[in-house]
């Protein structure tokens, strides 16, 4: 059959939607459908409508769903609609009310839907193949921060929390994100320029930034809210262990007992982290046990399936066939 994805992120930008879209095309196509990206429903005819972001795909979701009221569109719920727009944006209610099914990306995100929700929710882990390390271990401990910077990954913790280690931290950050909001490019640039701990990349192919990851030896991630992020997955994946702030679309994906949270806005916390990280084997050993723990959820065999199983919900057997009847 003929699936289309919807979402916002416009081509070729290294966003965390349209690296999922992206990603999903390539899952779908794997089990036989052909599949077109677009940032608004196309007006041309699908067998599926998948639309990322609920509330910023609510107008291609009412047109799909005017136009072709028989067929089924899923909505996969980003973590602003979840933790933000779900309570009071009529849009993205009306959005998850005209869904065929729902996804989000870790198990967490269920505690905040309605009960009535959970029949046609499907939780689908976010895979993906990452790079073998390339750097040797070195004398600096090298942190990598992936995040755009916009006011939800408050993306100048991690600076605040640099200036607060001692003069003998091994700890350096390397920062690979665009600036998005306004001052941020500025602001990077004078952080990087004033502070030997820190480096900013600014935005780079998704191939550089998986490297980065791949060769570092801990993630940061700063968010006040994720739906479930990529780059928690890369790190997984990669076997880098991560320092994240305790927030659910996290904790849903690391698990309640790692020991690898802070704080969101918690600078000294974050410092705390960093420093022990650099500087205790024993509690890196125990972050990254608790990352290899998880290893199995980002395998692409289970996305991949997850991905037939609630075609066969929403269609039927003969979505295995790539025939929609």
């Amino acid at each position: 059959m003929h699936i289309e994805i919807v979402t916002p992120a416009p081509p070729r930008s290294h966003n965390g939607n349209r690296i999922t879209a992206e990603r999903w095309a390539v899952l779908l196509g794997e089990l036989g459908h052909s599949v077109a990206i677009t940032s608004s429903w196309s007006g041309l005819p699908s067998d599926l409508l998948v639309a990322l972001h609920a509330r910023r795909s609510a107008e291609a979701v009412r047109a799909f769903t005017g136009a072709h009221p028989d067929r089924p569109v899923v909505v996969a719920l980003t973590g602003t609609d979840l933790y933000q727009d779900l309570a009071g944006s009529l849009d993205a209610q009306q959005t998850v009310a005209s869904a065929t099914a729902l996804v989000v990306l870790q198990e967490m995100a269920l505690d905040v839907l309605p009960p009535p929700l959970h029949a046609r929710t499907h939780c689908i882990h976010q895979s993906v193949t990452v790079p073998a390390r390339r750097r040797p271990r070195g004398q600096d401990f090298e942190v990598a921060f992936l995040a755009h910077m916009r006011a939800v990954k408050d993306p100048f913790l991690v600076v605040d929390a640099l200036r607060l280690l001692p003069a003998s931290s091994r700890v350096r950050v390397t920062h690979v994100g665009a600036p998005l909001d306004p001052g941020t490019e500025e602001r990077a640039a004078q952080e990087a320029a004033q502070n030997p701990r820190y480096r900013w990349l600014g935005d780079v192919p998704r191939t550089q930034a998986l490297q980065l990851l791949a060769d570092s030896d801990l993630l940061v991630m700063t968010s006040r809210l994720e739906g479930g992020a990529n780059v928690a997955s890369e790190a997984i994946a990669a076997g880098v262990p991560v320092v994240c702030t305790r927030i659910d679309g996290s904790v849903g994906l690391l698990g309640p007992d790692y020991p690898g949270y802070f704080e969101v806005g918690n600078a000294p916390e974050l410092a705390r982290l960093f420093e022990q990280a650099a500087s205790d084997g024993d509690f890196l050993a125990e972050l990254t046990r608790g990352i290899t723990a998880r290893q199995r959820l980002v395998e692409p065999h289970r996305e991949r399936q997850a991905w037939a199983d609630l075609l066969a919900a929403v269609v039927g057997p003969c979505a295995d066939d790539g025939v929609l009847g």
